[in-house]
């Protein structure tokens, strides 16, 4: 595990999480609702097989980043975004747009980059779980992608043990030592991954901290960053 995740060793916190905000408790909720259906992931194995499957398939949403960056400086502003849900369809109020985009703003600039955005349409994803779109062939119009938002899903449903919609660090090693069979190692190693996801460091991961953590392992950094990474 430690070797796979590798890529983006370094997952840093731009701003410690504020206590539970509304949309957290949305989030929270929703998490606990696909909870109750179950998780198709047996192991963290299985997990670290899907990595690449993962990483090519988030890769590709710079195309829709791109497309609504309207300014083309790199971030999606506001504005952008509300353009962004209207064409996409995504039935969300302007205090629900703006309260998604202050809990991606990882940076408080007012520009959300590009794995600040793909963090985004993850939690719209999770969120828009009503009766209706449940059983739909997609939720956002972008079916492909919804496939691999649910694979994120599964997965924080399957560290989630006692299902509270939040991850802690005992259910963390639980689920790393169910792979290693419990090598001393293994505690380590979870430890490590547990602190990179609790960034405020309260003993407990919520979806959000735990989408933000994986773009890093996966080394998906904003757009200025990779495209300067390209260049040297």
């Amino acid at each position: 595990m430690g070797g796979i995740l590798g890529k983006g060793e370094k997952v840093e916190s731009p701003k410690a999480w504020m206590p539970e905000t509304k949309l957290d408790t949305k989030i929270k909720e929703a998490m606990q609702r696909r909870e109750s259906e179950g998780s198709s992931m047996k192991s963290f194995n299985r997990i670290i097989l899907k990595f690449p499957k993962i990483d090519e398939s988030l890769r590709k949403c710079k195309a829709i980043f791109e497309r609504f960056d309207e300014d083309k400086n790199g971030a999606i502003d506001p504005q952008e975004l509300k353009h962004c849900f209207l064409e996409l369809e995504i039935n969300f109020t302007d205090e629900e747009i703006n309260d998604l985009f202050m809990a991606c703003d990882i940076n408080d600039d007012m520009g959300m980059g590009f794995n600040e955005f793909i963090v985004l349409l993850c939690l719209v994803y999770l969120l828009k779980d009503d009766p209706a779109a449940l059983h739909a062939k997609s939720r956002m119009g972008m079916p492909d992608l919804e496939v691999t938002f649910e694979t994120l899903v599964d997965t924080f449903v399957f560290l989630d043990k006692n299902k509270d919609g939040y991850v802690s660090k005992r259910e963390m090693i639980e689920a790393i030592n169910e792979t290693t069979g419990g090598e001393r190692s293994s505690g380590r190693i979870a430890m490590k991954r547990f602190e990179e996801m609790d960034w405020d460091k309260n003993g407990m991961v919520n979806f959000k901290e735990f989408l933000f953590a994986f773009t890093g392992w996966l080394g998906i950094q904003d757009t200025e960053d990779e495209e300067g990474e390209e260049n040297v």
